[in-house]
């Protein structure tokens, strides 16, 4: 796999946007583009070594030669538990003091979240499944998202449209409606978070 291949799977593993690793490395997201589809082949090593710390990864496996040489580096970690999450109607989030999940390969997760319900099965995340959380306040339209409303919590797949004041929070199950929210009803709903990567259990 080229660098640039493995600079997008990273990136991607990392949850990141190609404009969120430009702001990292100060470049701009044309520019990770141009590196990720080798437009820009020749990468300075010093460029390189900014791109691996970005992405939490060594240089060496941006150029692929852990794979070349069938070494797979193991990132384990424990990411505490703060509860549960709705995949349904909203439910109120309790959460779950000195509770960990176990997570291989997963760099940019700052919490986990027990689903519960069947509205997010369409995005393969089923009742019981452990969500993992990357902490931040926005999201980009179509992205799934940890989502406080009130004092309840949801995981849906967000579309904010800033113009018309409008948030809708989509299910992936038809039997589910849209959750929208439009003006001064915009007040009481709170990213928490984006959705990183789950675990499910054996069904």
């Amino acid at each position: 796999m080229s660098v640039g291949k493995n600079i997008e799977k990273y990136r991607r593993a990392r949850g990141l946007s190609m404009e969120e690793l430009g702001r990292m490395l100060g470049v701009s997201r044309q520019t990770v583009f141009r590196y990720e589809n080798g437009k820009i082949e020749n990468i300075p090593h010093e460029r390189l070594e900014k791109i691996a710390t970005a992405l939490q990864v060594t240089p060496s496996q941006l150029y692929g030669w852990d794979e070349a040489f069938g070494i797979q580096p193991i990132l384990r970690r424990r990411v505490p538990m703060i509860g549960e999450i709705a995949c349904g109607k909203p439910i109120y989030a309790e959460e779950s003091f000195g509770e960990y999940a176990v997570a291989e390969g997963i760099a940019n997760a700052d919490f986990c979240l027990r689903a519960r319900g069947d509205s997010m099965t369409g995005a393969r995340i089923f009742d019981g499944d452990v969500v993992f959380i990357h902490a931040q306040s926005t999201l980009e339209n179509g992205e799934i998202g940890a989502v406080i409303i009130g004092d309840e919590a949801t995981l849906k797949r967000v579309y904010y449209y800033p113009d018309k004041q409008k948030l809708i929070l989509l299910p992936e199950n038809p039997a589910y409606e849209p959750l929208v929210y439009i003006g001064e009803d915009l007040e009481q709903v709170h990213i928490l978070g984006k959705a990183v990567a789950f675990q499910s259990t054996v069904r």
